[in-house]
């Protein structure tokens, strides 16, 4: 098998590419990435002389680069996004380039060069928006929150819609938080470990009580290639763990595994549009494709964190202070 893995620099994609790669001895795996600032070139560097990878530079949203690799694959899975909320609101413009036109750009390959190509795309939760109680099924309606979420929203449609009328053989998925190693450090899991670790005050949205489900990458990664293989054309999945917990209680949990006071914490003020709680109800990939997680939160999230600190030498050239700052949305990038 012929796959193509799309931001597979990334915290996702790099996951994913050793997890193929792991799982089918016969496979072959290209990845592409832009090398963006979420891109992180050290998460693959145990690649650098396995002949069943390949390395592209390029950006999926110019058609010419990606026309000439549709045409020598029998699978993409689409895990190129610029992915960051807070960027976003600084900043719409990247996320609309590289999430809405990177995956039209993709779809019109397939339409013009290889039309029987099987294409998993990468959504999120967040483009549903928040929910007070209960959990979003695949045919609830989308209510974005925020200018990342509407990216993602934008598409999956695109996915769907040439699904429909180009009869492609599309499939979009849609997961809840992931953490694990590779993680860039904006995100909260490592942003709170290396602040904790350099004794800095670890900063918390709101007062913290906006809740996610956390699921390990993992699980996520095992998920997508369930997609891949038995997945239905046209079909969206949930992915979730049904690990809901508030962000300061994540936070509090990184601090006592580290050794580190409480008091570290330091509330901060709130993002514009912070979505309350996300929540998916995945019962769908589980009964028809048969997948489960299998990570526990307790015991993964206590690896994250050893991971992180036996590993400086990959996540540190990403550590600015600007990547670390507590209200990234209000700087410039």
């Amino acid at each position: 098998m012929r796959i193509l893995v799309t931001g597979g620099l990334g915290f996702i994609g790099s996951n994913l590419v050793l997890h193929l790669l792991t799982k089918y001895s016969d496979a072959k795996v290209t990845n592409i990435d832009n090398l963006s600032m979420s891109a992180n070139p050290l998460n693959l560097k145990s690649l650098k002389r396995n002949n069943r990878y390949r390395f592209v530079k390029g950006d999926i949203s110019r058609p010419r680069i990606v026309a000439g690799l549709v045409k020598d694959h029998d699978a993409i899975i689409n895990c190129a996004a610029e992915t960051h909320v807070d960027r976003s609101i600084a900043n719409p413009f990247s996320f609309q380039r590289s999430n809405v036109l990177g995956t039209l750009s993709l779809l019109e390959a397939m339409r013009k060069c290889n039309p029987k190509l099987r294409l998993v795309h990468v959504s999120t939760d967040e483009v549903y928006g928040d929910l007070p109680q209960g959990s979003f099924s695949e045919t609830d309606r989308l209510r974005p929150s925020n200018p990342y979420a509407a990216s993602k929203a934008a598409a999956d449609m695109f996915a769907l819609a040439h699904q429909r009328t180009h009869g492609l053989n599309v499939l979009v998925t849609r997961c809840t938080n992931n953490y694990g190693p590779f993680q860039h450090p904006e995100k909260l899991i490592p942003k709170t470990i290396i602040r904790a670790k350099q004794n800095l005050p670890i900063p918390i949205y709101g007062g913290g009580s906006q809740v996610r489900d956390w699921i390990h990458v993992q699980d996520h990664c095992e998920a997508l290639i369930q997609v891949l293989e038995s997945g239905q054309s046209g079909e969206i999945y949930n992915i979730s763990a049904g690990n809901e917990l508030q962000n300061i209680q994540v936070v509090g949990k990184i601090l006592e595994l580290m050794g580190k006071p409480k008091e570290l914490i330091q509330l901060a003020e709130d993002r514009p549009g912070h979505d309350l709680r996300y929540s998916l109800d995945s019962s769908k990939i589980r009964s028809r494709l048969g997948w489960k997680p299998i990570h526990s939160f307790d015991d993964a999230i206590k690896k994250t964190v050893e991971w992180y600190l036996k590993n400086e030498k990959i996540w540190k050239p990403k550590a600015s202070s600007k990547i670390l700052h507590p209200t990234p949305w209000k700087l410039k990038w």
